[in-house]
Order: structure tokens, then sequence, then C-alpha cells
């Protein structure tokens, strides 16, 4: 809408503009032609003046003229009945008639009529009207000073948030005076303060009375205002400026005071101190005589609780003894059941000792018949075997001489026997048996077999 309002206005400009410049261009265009038709008069015509002199004079635009100037007017007259109420804000219709109208515009777009209603705006946001306590050229605002009951003058600091009740607008904007701020709610402020300040001494206003002082001016405050449409939001008393002299004054006072009341507490403390002495010794005193009677108590429940266990005592001790007796007559039983057991079980362990002992020879006995019925079998097969083959006894003697030596069995006359040439070409510079040699007295058509005797390789360990 805010920009249909402005297109409107720079059209109604632009009609107002184009109206001038067609009578503008129409008057222009009459003057050259008079000026040509003056210079043929007095001169010689040329081309150019001949041709205009004729044609004949164009009337002035002027209807087309005032329909442009109508038409922009008429733009710019609805422009003025478009009023746009910013944000924050409130708005009064006013006649150029009747005054002010009744009812608020509230922000947006609003029509009114043109040429006979115009529009006051008032902000309808929270404003704050404050004071001065003392004259400071760094601040601005009002000097406040009101008169206490002694007639000494007091600076007062104060600050008031409040706002205009948008719904009367149209009786502030009729009935008070502008700007409302100054007009209206600073002299009800001061006027106010100064009513109240009298009821008070200084000291009172300055310490005890200070919140009283407020609270009673911000109702009144607000009663009087809220009657003239004004809301008041908060009073607040910031700073109190009391003259110089009683200021120092009352400085002294205050340290007086304080002092006294310093002095006060400390007798109030050393008393409480002697009392809490008092009281502590009456405690230590009452703590004293009840642990000895109570310690008397317990030596006489112990006195009786011993006499009381001494009836009990000596029949218990009685008994303990026969149990004694009792256990020792135990003892002596079962040592002697363990004597005799352990004779007899020893007596067990030597017949048994002796049995083990015999079976142990006999079979010792019987080891030895056997081994040695083996040992008389085996040199019998030996000596069978030697005297069959003699060279049976070399081979075991290079044995038992070294462990370097490697002994082979071969046949005699070499029959049968696939490596007797590899043997014969190995050992050919070794010395053995005599290869055509036979057994005397042998009845085995065989061969003997004989012994080749080699250097044995040393074996590698790992």
């Amino acid at each position: 809408m805010l920009a249909l309002k402005y297109l409107l206005m720079i059209l109604g400009i632009g009609l107002f503009g184009s109206a001038g410049a067609l009578v503008a261009y129409d008057i222009f265009l009459s003057e050259q032609l008079r000026r040509l038709l003056a210079r043929s008069k007095t001169g010689e015509p040329g081309a150019e003046v001949g041709t205009l002199a004729h044609r004949p004079f164009r009337p002035m635009r002027v209807r087309l003229a005032l329909q442009l100037a109508a038409a922009g007017t008429l733009t710019l007259l609805v422009t003025e009945s478009i009023v746009m109420i910013p944000d924050g804000a409130a708005g009064v219709r006013v006649s150029q008639i009747s005054g002010a109208r009744p009812g608020t515009l509230y922000p947006g777009v609003h029509l009114i009529t043109p040429l006979v209603d115009s529009i006051a705006i008032y902000d309808t946001r929270e404003q704050v009207y404050s004071t001065l306590a003392s004259e400071n050229p760094k601040q601005k605002g009002d000097l406040l000073t009101v008169q206490a009951r002694e007639g000494l003058n007091i600076g007062l600091a104060v600050a008031v948030r409040y706002r205009l009740d948008p719904k009367r607008l149209d009786s502030i904007h009729a009935n008070l005076p502008q700007p409302v701020g100054e007009q209206v709610v600073a002299p009800v402020v001061s006027t106010i303060y100064r009513q109240l300040a009298p009821n008070y001494i200084t000291r009172e206003i300055f310490a005890t009375k200070r919140e009283e002082l407020r609270t009673k001016a911000a109702e009144a405050i607000t009663a009087r205002l809220a009657s003239d449409g004004i809301l008041v939001r908060e009073v607040l008393l910031r700073d109190l400026q009391l003259p110089a002299e009683y200021a120092k004054g009352l400085e002294g006072l205050l340290l007086k005071e304080q002092e006294n009341e310093r002095l006060g507490t400390e007798q109030e403390i050393k008393q409480k101190e002697v009392r809490i002495a008092e009281l502590e010794a009456e405690a230590q005193k009452s703590r004293d005589v009840k642990q000895a009677e109570g310690q008397a108590q317990v030596r006489v429940l112990q006195a009786k609780a011993e006499a009381d266990a001494m009836q009990y005592t000596l029949p218990l001790k009685q008994k303990q003894i026969e149990q004694t007796k009792l256990e020792a007559q135990a003892r002596k039983e079962a040592t002697l059941q363990n004597a005799e057991a352990a004779a007899q079980a020893k007596i067990i362990d030597s017949k048994a000792e002796v049995e083990r002992q015999k079976n142990l020879t006999e079979a010792e006995a019987n080891r030895i018949r056997v081994t040695a019925a083996a040992d008389a079998e085996r040199m019998k097969y030996e000596a069978s075997v030697l005297k069959q083959n003699p060279m049976l006894i070399q081979k075991i003697i290079a044995e038992r001489l070294s462990d370097k030596l490697q002994i082979m069995m071969v046949p005699m006359d070499g029959r049968n026997f696939f490596a007797n040439d590899v043997m014969r070409s190995a050992f050919s510079g070794v010395t053995g048996g005599n290869n055509n040699g036979s057994n005397d007295g042998s009845d085995d058509p065989a061969p003997a077999p004989t012994a080749t005797a080699a250097a044995r390789k040393p074996q590698r360990r790992p």
C-alpha cells in the first residue's frame, strides 16, 4: 500500500509537470512564430519564413493541459487520502471542521478525507521522564529539589516510566498540552514529591522511610496521570542529594552510632561469653556428678554380679574338677590301648618284614639260577659259533679295540655277493684273510665268511 501511495504521488507530479511542459512548449512555438513574422516584414523573407507565413497559428493546448493538471490533482488527492501509521505509534483523525474525531488509528494503512482530515501521530511506546538530584552538565534532565520537615533542600533523582493510553488519544490530543512529557508528566512528578517530602524529616527520607516515600509518590503519580490517559509503569527513586553541611553532620552521627552499636555488640558478646562460661561450668559440674553416680552404681552392680556369680561358680568348679578327673582317666585308658595297639602293630610289621626278606631271598636265588643257566647256555652257543667261525673272535676284538672301525662279514669266495667288485676296489690295499683257505675237518661245503675291516668315518653329531 505504501508503494501504491508513492506511485500515485509520482504519477500526480508527472501529470502536473506534463501540463506545465505542454503549455510552455506552445508558448515557445508562438514566440518563435511571431519573431519570424517580424523578421519577414523588415527584410527579405526566406523559404522557411514564407512557408511559416502561409501556415495558420495553432491555438494553445490549454484544455489538454487543464485535463492533465486535473488528473494530477486527483492523483495527489488520492495520495493524500492514504495514511501510514508506523509500529509503536497510534494516530488521531483531526478534522478541519469538527476537530479531533473519536477513535484511534492503530499501526497500518488508513484512508482519510483529503484536505479536510489530518492525522496527529503519537508515540505509544514506553517513555522515561527523569530528573537530576544535582547540577550535572554531563547529564540532561530537570533538577528536582524538595524540602523536608526541617526546611532542608534535598535533591531527588527520579525516573518515571510511562506510556500514552491508545484508547484515549483523542482526549489527550484535545485536552492536554504538547509535548505531554514536558508539559504534563514533569509538573505532576515534581508537585507530588514536593507535597509528600514535608511529611518526613531528612534522616527518614535518606534512610528509614525512603521506600515509603517512593511508594506513596508512585501511587499518587499513577492516579493523577491515569485520569489524563497516561499509564505509569514504574516510578523509581534513583538517588538523593543531601545538603553538604547536613551530609557531613549526618556522616559524623552515623559514625558515632556505628561506634555505639559496635560497643553494644562487643558488650553483648562479652556477656554472652560469661554466660557461656557459667553454663559450661554448670554443665561440667553436672557431668561430674552424673559420672560419679554412674561409677558408684556400676560398682554396686559389679559387686552384686560377683556375689550372684559365686553362687553358681562353686558347683561349676566342682563339676569342672570331676570332669578333669574323668578326662585324665579316659586319656590314661586311651594311652594304654594305643600302646597295646602299637605293640601288636610292630609285631605284625616284624613278621611281614621277615616274610618279605624270605621272599626276596628266594627270588634272588631263583634269579641267579636262571641267569647262570642262561649264561651257560649262551656260552655254549657262543663256543659252538666260534668253533664254526673262528674269524668272529677277530671281529669282536677289533670292535673292542676301537669304535672307529667298521666290520663287515662277506663270503670268502665272493660268490653270490653283488658288491664283491666294489669291495675289492675299495679295500685292495687292506690285508684280508685267506680267500682260498677252507675249514679242516668241516663237512659244510658253504664258504665261510671272512671279516673285512675298514676305517670308520667319524659320524657327525648334531
